[in-house]
C-alpha cells in the first residue's frame, strides 16, 4: 500500500499521519476552514504580532541592564535565530498547509505524541501570551485615559492596581476580539490591516523624529566593558546554564549581546503565528513563505532602527527602564511623542491580541479535529466557516484569567514554549526530508541538515538563558500534558482508530 493511502506507523505513540491525509481532512465539509488570506495578508498579520510591548519597553531595559547601545546587535542575533526557525516553518506552511502550525508539521514528521506535546505548548504558549498582552493593553489604555481625566473604578482596574480585583478593560478586550474571530479571517484581516498601519505609522515617527537628536558620543563605548551580574548560581531565577553548568552569563561585553538577544527573543515572539493560517491561505504554497519571512524582516529592521535611535538620544546608562522611548523623547523636551508612543503601543496591542488568540484556536482546532481533543470543537460556522466552537471557548475563559489574575511571572513560559517550537519544527524538517523525499515543497529550506540543526543549537541556548523557576513551571505544563494524552488522545485518534479499522 502506498504511502499515500495509509500513515506510516499506525500503531504506538510516535505513529505519523500523512501530508496527504493532512489535506484530504481539510476538505471535509463541516470540518473546512474558508481560504481567504493573501501574501499582503500574512504579512500584516506577523507585523501585527511580532511589533508589540517589545519595541517599546525591552528596547531600553536590555540597553540599560545588558547591552548598552550594541541593543541593536542582539536584536540582529535575536533575528538570525528566528530566521533560522523561519526558513523550516516556510518549508513546511508550503508543504503541510494545514492549520496547526508546529503541531501539523510535528504529527506529520516526528510523530502523535511530540505532536500532542507541542500541540499542548502551543495551547498555553497562545493563551498565556493573549492574556500578559491583554493586561499590558489595558495599562496603556488606563494611562490615556488619565491624560484626559477619565478614570475607572479601583476595582476594575485589575489586581495589579492597589485595591483592584477586576480588569474591566483586558476582560472586554478578550472577547471582542473572540467575536472578530467568530464572523471571519477577512474581516480580521481588514482591522489588523488598518490597526497595523497605525502603528507602523507610530514606529517610523519615533525613528524619523528621533534621528534629529542623536548625539554621536552617547554611542560610546558601543559595546561596554562585560560586568558578571551580582548574586550566586544557587537561585532559581538565574538562568538554567547557570544552574546546570556553572556559566554565569555577563551583562555587556561580547557575550552580553547573546545574553541581552535572549531577553529582546519575546519581542519577535508572534511570527510563528502566521503559520497556523496556513489553511486559510489562498496560495499558501507560494504565499506562506513570503508573509512569514516578510514579517521577519520589516520588524527586524524596525527593531534595529529603534534601537539605534534611543541609545543615540539618551546614554544607556540614563535610559528609563518602564517607557524608555517615551521617556527619551521627554529628556530631549519634546514630551508631545512621548503621547504619540503611547498612543501606538495601546493600539497596536490589540492586533497582538487578536493574532495570538487566532493562533490558539487554530492550534485546538487542529488537534480536535484529529481526535486528540474532542471533535465536537472541530466543526467549523456554517456561514462563516470559521472555528466558532473553539474560539468561544477558549475567548472566554483566556478573557476571564485576563481579568482576575496578575501574570507578569508566567510571561517567560510564552518564550521558552516558543523555543520549544522552534526545535521541534527544525527537526521536523530534517526527519521529513527522510522520510518523505517524494514530497513536492514550494519553498525548500536550505542547507538541510545544516541549517536545522543550527536552528536547534540557536534555540537551545536561548532557552538554556531562561531562568531555572520558568523550566520548572514548563516542565510541570508537559507532564499534565502527557497525562491528558494517554487519558484521553491516545484513545479517541482517529489516526489511532485508522490502524485498527482502516477507516480513517
Amino acid at each position: 500500500m502506498s504511502t499515500d493511502q495509509q500513515p506510516r506507523a499506525n500503531s504506538g505513540m510516535f505513529r505519523t499521519k500523512t501530508v496527504e491525509q493532512s489535506i484530504r481532512d481539510t476538505e471535509e465539509p463541516e470540518h473546512a476552514l474558508k481560504k481567504s488570506l493573501s501574501a499582503w495578508d500574512l504579512t500584516v498579520f506577523g507585523v501585527g504580532v511580532i511589533i508589540g510591548t517589545g519595541i517599546f519597553v525591552l528596547t531600553g531595559k536590555v540597553a540599560k541592564e545588558n547591552a548598552g547601545p550594541a541593543t541593536a546587535l542582539a536584536f540582529v542575533a535575536a533575528g538570525i535565530v528566528c530566521a533560522l526557525a523561519a526558513l523550516c516553518y516556510a518549508e513546511f506552511a508550503s508543504t503541510v498547509p494545514v492549520a496547526g502550525s508546529a503541531y501539523t508539521f510535528a504529527y506529520a514528521s516526528i510523530g502523535e505524541l511530540p505532536a500532542w506535546i507541542i500541540g499542548w505548548d502551543l495551547v498555553l504558549e497562545f493563551a498565556l501570551g493573549t492574556a500578559v498582552v491583554a493586561v499590558g493593553w489595558s495599562g496603556y489604555v488606563r494611562s490615556l485615559m488619565d491624560n484626559v481625566d477619565w478614570h475607572l473604578p479601583a476595582s476594575l482596574q485589575g489586581p495589579d492596581v492597589a485595591g483592584g480585583t477586576f480588569d474591566i478593560l483586558a476582560f472586554l478586550l478578550v472577547l471582542v476580539l473572540t467575536a472578530i474571530l467568530v464572523v471571519g479571517m477577512k474581516l480580521s484581516a481588514r482591522i489588523t490591516a488598518i490597526v497595523v498601519a497605525i502603528k507602523v505609522t507610530v514606529v517610523m515617527i519615533v525613528i524619523i523624529a528621533g534621528l534629529f537628536f542623536i548625539v554621536g558620543d552617547n554611542y560610546k563605548p558601543f559595546i561596554p566593558p562585560a560586568v558578571t551580574p551580582e548574586g550566586g548560581g544557587s537561585n532559581w531565577d538565574s538562568p538554567m546554564v547557570q544552574l546546570i553548568f556553572g556559566y554565569e552569563p555577563t551583562n555587556f561585553g561580547v557575550m552580553g549581546i547573546f545574553t541581552a538577544a535572549s531577553v529582546v527573543f519575546f519581542a519577535f515572539i508572534g511570527f510563528d503565528v502566521v503559520a497556523t493560517a496556513a489553511e486559510e491561505t489562498k496560495l499558501p504554497q507560494r504565499d506562506m513563505p513570503r508573509g512569514i519571512l516578510g514579517s521577519l524582516f520589516i520588524c527586524t529592521v524596525l527593531y534595529v532602527a529603534v534601537a539605534l535611535v534611543v541609545t543615540g538620544m539618551q546614554h544607556y546608562t540614563e535610559l528609563s527602564v518602564s517607557a524608555p522611548l517615551a521617556d527619551a523623547f521627554k529628556a530631549v523636551g519634546h514630551p508631545f511623542y512621548a503621547g504619540v508612543i503611547s498612543f501606538g503601543a495601546a493600539v497596536g496591542l490589540t492586533t497582538v491580541c487578536l493574532i495570538l488568540l487566532l493562533g490558539q484556536t487554530r492550534v485546538f482546532f487542529a488537534m480536535s479535529r484529529d481526535g486528540l481533543l474532542p471533535r465536537f470543537f472541530s466543526v467549523t460556522h456554517p456561514r462563516f466557516k470559521t472555528p466558532y466552537r473553539p474560539t468561544i471557548l477558549l475567548g472566554v475563559v483566556i478573557a476571564i484569567v485576563s481579568g482576575f489574575t496578575s501574570i507578569n511571572e508566567l510571561a517567560t513560559l510564552v518564550n521558552i514554549g516558543t523555543l520549544f517550537a522552534f526545535v521541534m519544527v527544525a527537526a521536523g524538517v530534517i526527519v521529513l526530508r527522510r522520510t518523505r523525499p517524494d514530497l513536492h515543497r514550494a519553498f525548500r529550506t536550505p542547507w538541510v541538515p545544516a541549517l536545522p540543526i543550527i536552528s536547534i543549537a540557536a534555540s537551545l541556548w536561548l532557552m538554556l538563558n531562561l531562568p531555572g523557576e520558568t523550566w520548572f513551571r514548563f516542565a510541570v505544563w508537559m507532564v499534565i500534558g502527557v497525562v491528558v494524552y494517554f487519558a484521553y488522545g491516545r484513545k479517541h485518534s482517529r489516526l489511532g482508530k485508522a490502524g485498527q479499522d482502516a477507516t480513517y
